[in-house]
């Protein structure tokens, strides 16, 4: 009994631990915008808006919020487009060899990294005239997510039951018009998934936005966040805790709405 006391204490202690390293952090974020001057520390706000106008008043602040909805919500698009056409050709193909391209191009999307792969990205960029562009921002990002959204998707391609398929086409339905009459309602839930997945992935993203853009104005949150130090390098904590917040909350509502209308509770092409 005392051996069974004992766990419990200490399984509940961790948990408390665990909770409490996920939990400060989020709280600092909920509290130091609205504190006069926030710490590192959390603690009860010396209740201002004065942050929240600080940021206003930034001449890139508001606008990288909107360019980082253009180009994450265009990636994510393109990404969607581009991975359902793929995966359901691969799903419906038998090419030989089909599993193993699959599996290589995920691995390459893995090994080969955006650091690594810099400098040829570049390169190309630049003869196509795609830099300080957002749809060079949308392009690059999009190729990088495309192999692991392919690989997800086909697995919810190939729970769809063809069966609809066969009757739809015996009523002489073209390919095109099965993909978006039939298939595509099948698999909402993954195309929801890859979407979050994918608008996620480039909201958060720095490196390529900050290689490929120039001009102050197209430069997304993520970037725009990095100006947000003194000339000595020291964070503005206002202004950082400030912003961060504002820029948090357009994932944190698509990421609600997703998930009330599918509640990530999903097995291959059809719901269980």
């Amino acid at each position: 009994m005392t051996r069974h006391v004992i766990g419990r204490l200490a399984a509940t202690a961790f948990l408390a631990v665990v909770i409490g390293f996920f939990t400060l952090p989020m709280l600092w974020l909920a509290a130091a915008p609205f504190d006069d001057t926030p710490t590192i520390t959390v603690s009860i706000p010396q209740f201002t808006l004065g942050n929240f106008q600080a940021i206003l008043d930034n001449p890139y602040a508001a606008g990288s919020i909107v360019n980082s909805l253009l180009q994450a919500g265009g990636a994510a698009v393109l990404v969607v487009a581009l991975a359902a056409l793929a995966a359901y050709a691969l799903s419906r193909v038998h090419v030989p060899g089909r599993d193993l391209l699959l599996y290589l191009l995920l691995l390459m999307s893995s090994v080969v990294t955006g650091t690594a792969a810099m400098v040829p990205i570049f390169e190309l960029a630049t003869r196509l005239g795609l830099i300080d562009t957002h749809l060079g921002v949308i392009l690059v990002v999009s190729g990088g997510l495309l192999p692991a959204a392919i690989f997800i998707l086909k697995d919810f391609m190939d729970e769809t039951p063809t069966s609809y398929e066969e009757s739809a086409r015996v009523f002489g339905a073209s390919p095109l018009q099965i993909l978006r009459h039939i298939v595509i309602p099948l698999v909402r839930p993954g195309l929801a998934t890859i979407g979050v997945w994918a608008m996620a992935s480039v909201w958060g993203g720095f490196l390529f936005q900050f290689i490929l853009l120039r001009d102050p104005e197209k430069l997304p949150g993520s970037v725009i966040l990095y100006t947000l130090y003194t000339e000595g390098g020291a964070p503005k904590l206002d202004l950082i805790s400030t912003f961060s917040l504002l820029y948090s909350l357009p994932v944190v509502a698509m990421y609600l709405l997703v998930s009330q209308r599918y509640g990530f509770r999903f097995h291959g092409g059809i719901k269980r």
